[in-house]
């Protein structure tokens, strides 16, 4: 028998419009917040609105970029002086990763370091983090529903993670009315993460029942819908569809697992300035057919050929789709959603060596569903430049 475990946020709230339901839910968790935002802290306007109309006064706290230890370490500081006894993100993965790890250590003495893997001295997390609402605003990471907070560590060049089950929100409110003026690129990237997030899990090495059903789901949708998000950011059906397919994909990944795509996207995402949607489509197509290669090379009997099958066949729709097609069909999508190769962001084959070292030691490459050699990882990255 299979065994397996599923955790994920306390309460999930998912529609249109439900970002006017967050007042009377925050209310019930204290009388003092910080507010996490993206780069635009006016998008937090109508959400500070509604906290001020129920009694909750708020901080606020923006992230730039993707955040780093010292955006955490300022949006610390900021909420122990302002005695938050909450945290709520509105944002995308960057503005939730932010407020997962304030919150975990607003609860937690010591360190961000002491909690840090790979960087830091990876201790556990002792205590439950204060109450943490998310409310993303694009749909891709899925880091409404996971249970780890992706920071950079600009001194070590790396991305790594804080990682608990303490992380998991009080509350995700999902609503997908909050990416409608998402542009196109921005629509693009993140939707390929979340398509990534799909795909990954469910031909990883820990996947389970539970996680197969959501991912197949999620495909579906995001094959018939990411095309039409990206051709037209109002059509409410799409942008439900990709809001779906994007919270499926942080549910999937937080309880089975990943692969080399995100293997890889870690160390580039430490070493360049590249959104890691953006780096995660540029790799997607390379990656599985490089993982078909080695399965057929090695593993010709593994079930995990007639997954990419199935992959195939929700992607394109076709009953009779095979693997190969379905890298096709990536590549085609990939390439009308004008996604950049790696080298946009400065890669080069210079880096190779570093990224393939460093990819080789990332968590998410652990549950690739085959071990691969460093020399197919380097075509991998050599493909995507």
């Amino acid at each position: 028998m299979t065994k397996f475990e599923f955790a994920t946020a306390t309460r999930i709230i998912f529609g249109a419009g439900t970002l006017r339901e967050v007042g009377p839910l925050a209310q019930a968790l204290g009388r003092r917040a910080l507010v996490v935002t993206g780069r635009d802290s006016r998008r937090a306007e109508p959400l500070l609105a509604a906290l001020r109309q129920h009694g909750v006064e708020p901080a606020t706290a923006s992230v730039a970029g993707e955040p780093d230890l010292q955006t955490v370490q300022l949006g610390l500081a900021l909420a122990r002086q302002a005695d938050s006894q909450f945290v709520v993100s509105l944002g995308g993965g960057s503005a939730i990763d932010a407020g997962k790890a304030i919150a975990a250590m607003l609860a937690n003495q010591g360190e961000l370091l002491d909690y840090l893997e790979v960087v830091g001295r990876g201790k556990a997390l002792t205590r439950p983090s204060v109450p943490f609402i998310a409310i993303p605003t694009t749909a891709g990471t899925g880091s409404e529903v996971t249970r780890n907070a992706v920071l950079a560590s600009p001194q070590h060049r790396l991305k790594v993670s804080l990682r608990s089950l303490a992380l998991l929100p009080s509350l995700a409110l999902i609503d997908p009315e909050l990416t409608f003026d998402l542009p196109p690129a921005v629509t693009a990237a993140t939707g390929l993460d979340a398509l990534t997030q799909l795909i990954e899990p469910y031909v990883c090495s820990r996947l389970n029942p539970m996680t197969d059903a959501l991912c197949a789901e999620g495909l579906r949708r995001a094959a018939r819908s990411l095309r039409a998000a990206f051709e037209d950011g109002r059509n409410p059906a799409a942008r439900q569809d990709m809001a779906i397919a994007a919270l499926f994909g942080g549910l999937a990944l937080a309880n089975a697992g990943l692969g080399a795509v995100h293997g890889f996207a870690a160390p580039i995402g430490g070493m360049f300035p590249a959104p890691h949607g953006a780096v995660c489509a540029a790799l997607l197509p390379h990656v599985i057919e490089a993982n078909l290669r080695a399965l057929r090379q090695r593993q010709p009997a593994s079930h995990i050929l007639s997954r990419y099958d199935e992959i195939a066949r929700l992607l394109t729709g076709a009953p009779t789709a095979t693997a190969d097609q379905a890298v096709l069909w990536l590549r085609r999508l990939v390439a009308d959603l004008r996604i950049p190769s790696l080298a946009a962001y400065g890669l080069t084959p210079q880096h190779t060596a570093e990224l393939v070292d460093k990819a080789a030691q990332a968590s998410s490459m652990k549950t690739n569903p085959i071990p691969l050699t460093a020399n197919e990882l380097t075509t991998i990255l050599q493909a995507a430049l």
